[in-house]
C-alpha cells in the first residue's frame, strides 16, 4: 500500500537535510496516514487517511449540524 492520502492524493515529499556545517543529503518527509473509521452508505469502514484530511472533514459536518 502507498504511503498516499485517498482523499487528498497527498503524498510524501522530498528536499534535503541540512546538518550543522550545512551538507545537503535527501531525506523524505511522509504523510501523517493513519486509520479512522468512518461512515460510508451507511455503514461504518475503517480508512486510511491523513490526519489533516479527517479534521477538514470532521470539521465540515461539526459546521453543518
Amino acid at each position: 500500500m502507498s504511503r498516499k492520502c485517498p482523499v487528498t492524493g497527498k503524498g510524501p515529499l522530498t528536499g534535503n537535510k541540512r546538518s550543522h556545517s550545512l551538507r545537503a543529503s535527501r531525506r523524505s518527509w511522509g504523510v501523517n496516514l493513519q486509520t479512522f473509521k468512518v461512515e460510508i452508505d451507511g455503514k461504518v469502514q475503517p480508512v486510511k487517511m491523513s490526519t489533516r484530511a479527517y479534521r477538514t472533514l470532521t470539521k465540515s459536518q461539526r459546521n453543518a449540524g
